[in-house]
């Protein structure tokens, strides 16, 4: 009965030092995975700032268009 036990034991054991090792696996590629994607994100809100800033550039012109506009057909 101990023989069996111990057996058992010794089983369980290797089952939970697989399990360990492929929770280990998923954490450090998730880890990474995670890094990826903050640097994607950091990328994108980059990107994002760089495209508010050419629009209201753009809105500017266009409002000084307008405006140079309007005041060429006011005096004509």
């Amino acid at each position: 009965m101990l023989e069996t036990t111990l057996s058992q034991l010794e089983q369980l054991v290797s089952e939970l030092v697989e399990q360990n090792r492929q929770l280990t696996e998923n954490n450090t590629q998730l880890t990474a995975q995670l890094a990826q994607a903050k640097e994607e994100n950091e990328s994108l809100q980059l990107n994002l700032m760089e495209q508010e800033e050419k629009q209201t550039s753009t809105v500017s012109r266009i409002q000084a268009l307008v405006q140079r506009a309007s005041a060429g057909a006011v005096s004509a």
